[in-house]
This record gives C-alpha cells, sequence and structure tokens, in this order.
C-alpha cells in the first residue's frame, strides 16, 4: 500500500511594494516638518524674538532681578521708539544690555529735577511709578536721589537724530541716560514684550 505525502509549503510573506513606499514617504514627511520646526524655532529665536534675564534693582518696582522676558528684536525695523516703552539695548562701554524706559524720543527736550520729568516743557504722568514716589513723599523723601538731567557731564537736554532718552524706573539706584547719555537706536535690541518667567508673574509688559 503506498503512502501518499503531501509536501509542506514553507510559510511566505508576501511584501507590497506599495505599502513600503507609503511607509517611506510617511517618515520623510515627518523628517521634512521636523527640520522645518527646528527652522523655525531658530528664526524666531535669533530674528524675530530673544529672552532676556533682569539682573539688577534698576527697574524695581515693574521688573525684578531673575525675570525672564521676550525681546521684540524687529518691531523697530518698521517703527521707531515711543515714550514709556520699555527697551533692551547695549552698552558698548559696559559690554553689556540694559533694560530701561523710553522717557523722550529724537526732537523732544528733556529734564530731570528730583521726582519731575518734563518733556518739551510738560510733566511726564509717570503712573508706572506713581504709587512707589508717593510712597517716598509721605515720608518727605525723594524718589530720584540718584541724579537730574541735563548736568554737569550732559549739558543738552535736546535728544538729537537717532537717539532716545531712557531712564530706570527705580530712579535712585538706575545707571541710565543721566549718566550714560542719550542711547543710539542701533544699539536698542528690541521691546521687552512679555514676562514669561517665573510662570506665576507671567503677563504681558504695558507700554
Amino acid at each position: 500500500m503506498e503512502q501518499q505525502f503531501q509536501s509542506e509549503q514553507p510559510d511566505r510573506t508576501d511584501i507590497n511594494p506599495e505599502s513600503t513606499k507609503k511607509k517611506k514617504n510617511e517618515a520623510l514627511e515627518w523628517l521634512k516638518a521636523i527640520v522645518i520646526a527646528v527652522v523655525l524655532v531658530f528664526l524666531i529665536r535669533w530674528l524675530l524674538f530673544a529672552p532676556f534675564i533682569v539682573d539688577g534693582p534698576s527697574m524695581q518696582p515693574n521688573f525684578h532681578t531673575g525675570e525672564r522676558i521676550i525681546v521684540n528684536k524687529i518691531l523697530y525695523d518698521f517703527r521707531q521708539p515711543k515714550h514709556g516703552e520699555v527697551v533692551v539695548f547695549h552698552v558698548p562701554s559696559e559690554g553689556r544690555d540694559f533694560i530701561k524706559r523710553v522717557i523722550a524720543v529724537p526732537g523732544d527736550t528733556v529734564k530731570v529735577e528730583g521726582d519731575t520729568v518734563t518733556v518739551n516743557g510738560k510733566q511726564v504722568s509717570e503712573t508706572y511709578i506713581q504709587e512707589a514716589i508717593d510712597e517716598k513723599h509721605k515720608s518727605n523723601q525723594l524718589y530720584n536721589t540718584e541724579a537730574d538731567f541735563p548736568n554737569e557731564e550732559f549739558k543738552d537736554g535736546k535728544v538729537p537724530e537717532g537717539y532716545v532718552f531712557v531712564l530706570g524706573d527705580n530712579r535712585s539706584n538706575s545707571t541710565d541716560s543721566r549718566r550714560l547719555g542719550f542711547i543710539s537706536q542701533k544699539e536698542i535690541v528690541g521691546r521687552a514684550d512679555l514676562v514669561f518667567w517665573p510662570l506665576k508673574d507671567i503677563h504681558f509688559i504695558k507700554h
């Protein structure tokens, strides 16, 4: 009696060329997306916005040491700085960046006498530090005990073209235009727009 054996065929997995091609395309799309994201982050970081760390008490009570802020680097490519805006600028003689508030712009005549700041003969309403000024006045003290302007070093109070006059909010503890003179707009890094750290203090900056 003859025995019949059925030959066993080895398992075989069919390969679908279309499926393989689809997976490769998906991987390529992911790679493109990652590259684009990295490029965008680079552009935002270096060309449009930049982080800045507040260091020192010169802008108290509105800014404090250790706060992280976002600086808008392109705004002043389209327009001039305005009164009251908080800006970050480079001081070549110091080799570092400062953060201060714009008080006067080109063509303005500025004068600082104690706690009275005038621009073109009109007193500036400094709501951002008025409470701190009032507290000092209650004790018959000046908020600004640092310096006036013009002074012996800087005798002309008129802001030249291409420059701004800046002050720190903490008038008694700030190296600003009273000591540095007018600030060239070419040295301005940008406008401070957002405090993003500490998280509990996150807010857009009022100008």
